[in-house]
């Protein structure tokens, strides 16, 4: 006997797309997605083209991969679109050391993180 399909979480005017395992760290990231939260998906495509911050390339990418699950797998007008949510999340933290005076050393932790984007249609009266 197999299991029971779980319901889906989202509307049925929504659709998701996650990236993991990005290389920066939370606070640079959640950044970028504050830039974008709430906006049409042009013009949020537009934002991180043209933004200065290395990580909005990613971003950039897990958006369209969002857009492309909207129209392809849930049948949405991607003209109405919007970036309903963009949130961040921790990840793993690579822990490497560093020498330093008097025979110590010293931890550097480079953090990973993940990004969660969900775009929503909007109905025509909106």
């Amino acid at each position: 006997m197999s299991q029971k399909k779980q319901p889906r979480r989202l509307k049925p005017v929504e659709a998701q797309a996650k990236l993991v395992s990005l290389r920066t760290g939370l606070r640079k990231l959640n950044l970028v997605a504050a830039s974008i939260r709430g906006m049409k998906v042009q013009a949020a495509l537009n934002e991180l083209e043209f933004s200065h911050k290395r990580i909005s390339v990613d971003v950039r990418k897990a958006l369209q991969s969002a857009i492309s699950n909207a129209e392809n797998n849930h049948n949405l007008d991607i003209d109405n679109l919007i970036v309903a949510e963009a949130y961040v999340g921790k990840n793993l933290i690579m822990k490497r050391f560093a020498s330093r005076a008097r025979g110590r050393s010293s931890r550097i932790e480079k953090p990973f993180s993940e990004i969660t984007i969900v775009v929503r249609e909007l109905g025509e009266a909106a």
